[in-house]
């Protein structure tokens, strides 16, 4: 089992998500998503989590600080096992705040692997999805279509595009990306930790890829 620590951050669409569990699987190590994390304290109703309720009810983003604490407290729990952090950091600030935090624990971050894919690829990816509104089936109308056009193969509901994968939705959200998150890739660069794949192909070949990378 290893004991390394390990970020995973690329462009919405990326399959980085997919990823980061397939990662864990392969090498035994805890996959650690802020979505889980933030989801799991809330439910569980801990100081932070109550906190960050707070937020989340009146529809504002969790402050950065309290986003640390609650990964804090998961590294706690987790003793020294080995952990992949997916969705986290996504801007500089985030980033700088991390590297601290860490550096308080006496840990760093060993690797960071980028998994990376064109814009224009991601667009299509995302913008050929479809749902069933019904039974929340999902479609991809380049990958995995329905039988029947517009149809859900599961109980023949019509399908539908969610807004967020609506091509002005992804787009901004890629010009978020690239004005936050592109940075924070420059930043790790500069560290020599960063190990870049491509996001492109079969969701086995890219796990395959960057277990050799991170050899």
């Amino acid at each position: 089992m290893s004991k390394e620590h390990l970020l995973i951050i690329g462009p919405p669409g990326s399959g980085k998500g997919t990823q980061a569990v397939r990662v864990a699987s392969e090498l035994g190590i805890v996959h650690l998503s802020t979505g889980d994390i933030l989801r799991e304290a809330v439910k569980n109703g801990t100081e932070l989590g109550a906190k960050a309720r707070g937020y989340m009810e009146k529809g504002a983003l969790v402050p950065d600080e309290l986003m640390l604490g609650l990964i804090g407290d998961e590294l706690d729990r987790l003793g020294d096992s080995g952990w992949i952090l997916d969705g986290f950091p996504r801007t500089m600030p985030q980033a700088e705040a991390l590297d601290g935090m860490l550096d308080e624990r006496r840990e760093r971050i060993d690797r960071v692997i980028l998994v990376d894919l064109d814009f224009e690829v991601i667009v299509k990816r995302i913008t050929s999805r479809r749902v069933c509104p019904v039974c929340g089936a999902v479609y991809n109308l380049e990958t995995l279509k329905p039988k029947v056009d517009g149809k859900c193969d599961k109980c023949g509901a019509d399908l539908v595009i969610r807004p967020d994968d609506r091509e002005e939705t992804v787009r901004h959200r890629l010009d978020v990306y690239k004005e936050q998150t592109e940075p924070v890739i420059d930043f790790y660069r500069k560290k020599g930790n960063l190990v870049a794949v491509n996001g492109e192909g079969k969701i086995e070949e890219i796990t395959a890829e960057i277990i050799r990378a991170l050899k």
